[in-house]
């Protein structure tokens, strides 16, 4: 038996609507001690077969209120979850209520009656509702205020504390859809500093990114009552209704104050430096498995690679032959980055495994007498050994069964070659070269800047 049934009379309802100040206390509102759920979200959702339902069943669900309309960026819609902590599921419901903030608090337990309304998924997200129709196709839509109390009722627990779940973008499921989650070392991307959050009168996505490159859509209502500040310019963390439309998932957040962004930008996802140069180019007489390129970082400070590229010029080719996209490594400050056309060999021969392996014929391949170029993300030439357009054999650029050894006191790269910032040993090269093969992993020093 039902005791305590909620009402919400059409003068309450008049009365919200018409208060300017939002401080007031909330009503006081009767609740319900002795319903029971009979059902869960996952078995409500799995009723769902492409196309829209109605319930007619006597099932009840429960959950705990996680979305608030008082700052107006959530309008119409209640969003509850299954547990405040560690949720498995979240829904919606849609109902035509204002200020419903003021009747179904955040972290309020509430069962919603199922029987009569409509069950529908739209752009990959479950709802619950009344019906719409538009051009002769039907939709959850908003459950109207009159009715709202035949299927929603408020439990006499008092609101817990929601504990958002803490997850990064990579990791989000679609059954976190309709939770609160929190995510970390989030930012505005660069392109969007400095924008309102919202557009007026118009619902407005920005995109957020993680120091990984991760992105994720906020989206803001131009109704919110926090539309016309300006996006946070630092790093931070974010509570928010994770939603989804189709493939792509979006956070929805309750107020301003669940942003807090004040900690430092990530470092910029593509960076330049004249202190990154290739240190060591080895062509083992005894070993072509052993060969390896070695780069160097003078700087004293990490810089990523993403988007720097190593290319060859085979031979005497003025065309790039081949190359490595370096994105996904970065050089520590003060380190050495070792490329392998053979790690596995590389590790036998030298003791330890390359940081990172490659294809053979590649420019970490090189048999001695090509010309090699380090290329930031910009397009940019950063280093160089050799000249393009000219075979390496007899030059004062050829390495062939031997070593090329960047001197110790090169702390910058150079774009052009110069010979004297070089130490080379080889079989047949040019005068200033040394004539004398090397053999490994004797000869060669790779992961050390002499």
């Amino acid at each position: 038996m039902i005791k305590n049934k909620i009402h919400i009379p059409l003068f309450c309802l008049i009365l919200v609507s018409c208060v300017k100040d939002k401080t007031f206390d909330a009503p006081e509102l009767s609740c319900i001690i002795d319903l029971q759920a009979n059902t869960t979200f996952s078995n409500i959702k799995n009723l769902y077969v492409d196309e829209l339902i109605q319930i007619h069943e006597d099932l009840i669900i429960e959950g705990y209120v996680i979305s608030s309309d008082k700052a107006g960026n959530i309008f119409g819609t209640l969003h509850i979850q299954d547990s405040p902590i560690n949720p498995t599921e979240g829904f919606q419901i849609e109902i035509d209520v204002r200020d419903s903030y003021l009747f179904y608090q955040v972290g309020s337990k509430i069962f919603i009656k199922l029987k009569g309304l409509y069950l529908g998924q739209s752009k990959g997200v479950f709802k619950v509702g009344g019906v719409f129709t538009a051009f002769g196709n039907e939709s959850v839509g908003r459950l109207p205020s009159s009715i709202v109390s035949q299927h929603i009722f408020l439990s006499c627990d008092e609101p817990v504390n929601v504990k958002p779940k803490l997850v990064k973008i990579e990791d989000l499921q679609d059954n976190m859809v309709n939770t609160l989650v929190e995510i970390d070392d989030l930012e505005v991307i660069e392109e969007e500093r400095g924008f309102p959050y919202a557009d007026p009168e118009e619902e407005t996505e920005r995109t957020l990114k993680d120091c990984d490159g991760n992105e994720i859509v906020m989206v803001n209502s131009g109704y919110s009552d926090f539309r016309a500040e300006i996006l946070p310019d630092e790093n931070g963390t974010i509570q928010a209704v994770l939603t989804k439309e189709n493939d792509e998932f979006k956070l929805i957040v309750r107020k301003i104050q669940d942003i807090i962004f004040d900690s430092e930008r990530c470092p910029p996802d593509k960076v330049t430096s004249n202190q990154l140069f290739i240190s060591e180019l080895a062509d083992p007489n005894n070993n072509t498995g052993a060969r390896f390129v070695e780069l160097f970082n003078a700087s004293n400070q990490d810089i990523s690679l993403k988007g720097w590229v190593f290319r060859r010029y085979t031979n005497a080719n003025a065309e790039i032959s081949s190359t490595i996209d370096l994105s996904g490594y970065s050089v520590m400050a003060g380190n050495t980055f070792v490329i392998s056309p053979n790690a596995m060999e590389f590790e036998t021969v030298y003791g330890f495994a390359p940081d990172m392996g490659v294809s053979t014929n590649s420019p970490a391949d090189s048999n001695g007498d090509d010309n090699l170029e380090l290329v930031d993300p910009f397009g940019v030439i950063i280093d160089a050994f050799g000249i393009v357009g000219e075979d390496g054999s007899g030059t004062n650029h050829e390495f062939e069964d031997g070593r090329a050894l960047r001197n110790s006191l090169i702390l910058e790269a150079n774009p052009n070659y110069t010979f004297s910032e070089w130490t080379i040993f080889n079989d047949t090269g040019d005068s200033g070269t040394t004539n004398l093969p090397q053999n490994a992993p004797d000869d060669f020093t790779p992961g050390i800047r002499n």
